[in-house]
């Protein structure tokens, strides 16, 4: 009786210990998925979901915050700047008497282009006619000498931060009519270097000094990919019968206004003096500012020099 006894006690004892270690098995293995180490299908099918819903809280909220921004960056900030620094689309053309008129029906054709050569001269001066710019929104083109503004780069800093237009009047404000293409070439080339290398932007439009080129110099001009213009309404305050008299200056443009009228002036004391006042007469008689960023250039013509800059 007693060898069965104790053979069923250890019989029972065995069964005891043999699931007390199969429960310490499946425990481990339990543990091990839930740290993420299970075997490599446990992993597929729990880590897997775990990272979606990490996307949806935790890293995915870091990545879906990141990728609008990124996206944003792409769309949204390069975009706008982008947008900001391409070039409007052309809305005006001159036309063979140096007017300006609408390329489509949707631009205004009552406008008028004004325009200041020979400078940059004195800084006074033009910070007078800057603001009264600024106070009827208008642009302008400052058509400047590279030996003027080689002395006051700073001059053209100011111009082109205000959101003027920096036009080509020549090295030396010679006749270049009377010079050599080597000559003219260099007048040309030597401030597109300077304006350039000033403020970042070479000069779209160029006026020959006193008007003179004529089809010799507008090909030379086109070669830098220039508009070659001269004007259609003179102030004459260049006029020894205008000087001090900006009342003069004043009745000289009026007395000429036109549809694309391009207003031809200079950094001159009795100009900036007067200049407010012209502007608000020429507002006053139905008349808007044509911006001279809206104005058709051609394109450089790199053959020759046969273009024809209008």
């Amino acid at each position: 009786m007693r060898k069965p006894a104790l053979a069923l006690a250890a019989a029972m004892l065995l069964m005891t210990s043999c699931g007390q270690g199969t429960a310490d098995s499946n425990g481990a293995e339990i543990q091990m998925d839930d740290a993420g180490l299970g075997n490599a299908g446990a992993a597929d099918e729990t880590v897997q979901p775990g990272a979606e819903n990490a996307a949806d809280s935790g890293a995915g909220e870091s990545d879906e915050s990141e990728d609008p921004g990124s996206s944003e960056g792409e769309t949204g900030a390069d975009g706008d700047e982008d947008t900001a620094s391409a070039p409007a689309a052309p809305q005006y053309r001159m036309n063979g008497a140096y007017r300006f008129e609408p390329i489509d029906e949707t631009a205004a054709s009552k406008v008028v282009l004004l325009t200041f050569d020979d400078g940059p001269k004195d800084r006074a001066i033009l910070e007078q006619m800057l603001d009264a710019l600024d106070n009827h929104q208008a642009k302008a083109v400052f058509f400047v000498n590279g030996y003027r503004a080689v002395k006051q780069p700073e001059l053209l800093e100011l111009i082109h931060e205000r959101g003027h237009m920096i036009g080509n009047h020549s090295w030396d404000h010679i006749d270049l009519k009377k010079e050599n293409e080597e000559t003219v070439r260099d007048q040309i080339g030597r401030v597109q270097q300077l304006v350039e290398e000033t403020i970042g932007e070479a000069p779209k439009m160029f006026r020959p000094p006193f008007g003179s080129g004529g089809e010799y110099v507008r090909g030379i001009a086109l070669e830098f990919g220039l508009l070659f213009t001269t004007w259609s309404n003179g102030s004459l305050d260049w006029d020894s019968s205008t000087k001090n008299k900006p009342d003069a200056v004043i009745q000289n443009v009026l007395d000429q206004l036109h549809p694309g009228a391009n207003i031809l002036m200079h950094e001159l004391p009795w100009t900036a003096e007067a200049l407010d006042e012209l502007l608000g007469k020429i507002e006053e008689a139905g008349y808007g500012f044509l911006d001279p960023a809206l104005i058709e250039i051609p394109d450089p013509d790199l053959t020759n020099g046969e273009g024809n800059g209008a």
